[in-house]
């Protein structure tokens, strides 16, 4: 059926230009913009931010635009499918970047080097999260049970996608009671810091933007390298919270990839923004703690009651809304004091 075709097959000029956008982006900020390590100042994070939020709503508008060849209501289907799942991601990245600047003062890593860290951090994220989302959606497909009757309506239930529902309602439950506590975490243990230790001795200090050091003719690996072992397995912890969160919004891996990883080469910028004026953000945790219970309960109720793409955008547009405007009306005073000092 046309229904199953890949979207390479149907529409291959559409993959081949998301693939070659994605590599002349990385390829310009590696080569040209941040040829050099330097630190990011507001003003051109914001200009950056602005850049990857445009290039992303027009490829939105592309994919409205291919798919209206097909029909005008599957071209709607799958622009608002692609907003849904990108703000959707965009939005519980935050969280990910509070844990970035908790990770940053943790190692004291120079401002200068943060772009660095981050650039190397979404590259491993290109690949983790195709992984997660093309193995997902094919997991998802064979664990449907046989159709049966349940209160007077025949359903299909995903085994799957119910245990997502669950875990994600937990993980915002969870997560709305959580505060502070990552401010306590040894960061130097977690996962990715012993893999990194495992294969190479670390150095004391850092060497520059250097990953490998020479000391006393042995070759050992910086504290930065480390760094970007924390900074991945942090984005792969992540991405269990953000990933079941885009099947609730559609089943076409291309869709949930391209919007997937449009709003994780945001993120950098974001940082930067984010880490100039996280006091402002305050309330954020709590709105990403009800987008989560919200999706999961969509997911657990998929079967009998079906939440479309606009209206689950118009919720979580809503809900981040409302959280960024408490945040600025009700600021954290501690958070604010302690940026204050730190710029004194």
């Amino acid at each position: 059926m046309e229904k199953h075709q890949s979207i390479l097959e149907l529409h291959p000029g559409l993959v081949w230009g998301f693939a070659i956008t994605v590599v002349i982006m990385l390829l310009l900020d590696l080569g040209v913009f941040n040829k050099k390590s330097h630190e990011v100042s507001s003003k051109e994070a914001t200009i950056w931010s602005v850049i990857w939020i445009s290039l992303s709503m027009v490829f939105s508008g592309v994919v409205y635009w291919v798919f209206s060849a097909d029909s005008h209501a599957l071209a709607v289907e799958k622009f608002t499918q692609y907003q849904a799942a990108y703000w959707i991601e965009k939005a519980l990245s935050v969280d990910n970047l509070f844990v970035f600047i908790l990770v940053f003062g943790f190692f004291k890593v120079p401002k200068y080097l943060h772009h660095k860290v981050l650039f190397w951090g979404i590259i491993g994220a290109l690949v983790f999260r195709a992984i997660f989302i093309f193995a997902g959606i094919g997991l998802i497909n064979l664990t449907y049970l046989p159709e049966m009757n349940i209160f007077g309506h025949p359903v299909k239930i995903n085994i799957v996608m119910t245990l997502f529902g669950l875990f994600l309602v937990y993980a915002g439950i969870k997560s709305w009671g959580e505060g502070d506590d990552g401010d306590d975490e040894d960061y130097s243990n977690t996962a990715g810091a012993r893999l990194i230790k495992s294969f190479w001795k670390v150095s004391d200090n850092y060497d520059g933007d250097k990953f490998f050091t020479i000391q006393n003719g042995i070759k050992m690996a910086t504290p930065l390298l480390v760094v970007v072992g924390v900074i991945e397995f942090t984005d792969v912890l992540f991405a269990v919270d953000s990933i079941p969160a885009i099947f609730a919004i559609s089943d076409d891996p291309f869709i949930l990839y391209t919007s997937n990883i449009f709003a994780i080469l945001g993120l950098r910028s974001l940082y930067f923004l984010l880490a100039n004026f996280i006091y402002m953000f305050s309330k954020l945790p709590y709105g990403l703690a009800i987008i989560l219970s919200f999706i999961g309960v969509k997911m657990l109720i998929a079967p009998w009651i079906h939440i479309s793409s606009p209206v689950s955008l118009g919720i979580v547009g809503g809900v981040l809304v409302i959280s960024v405007v408490l945040s600025i009306m009700f600021p954290d005073k501690k958070e604010a004091e302690k940026e204050e000092l730190e710029e004194n």
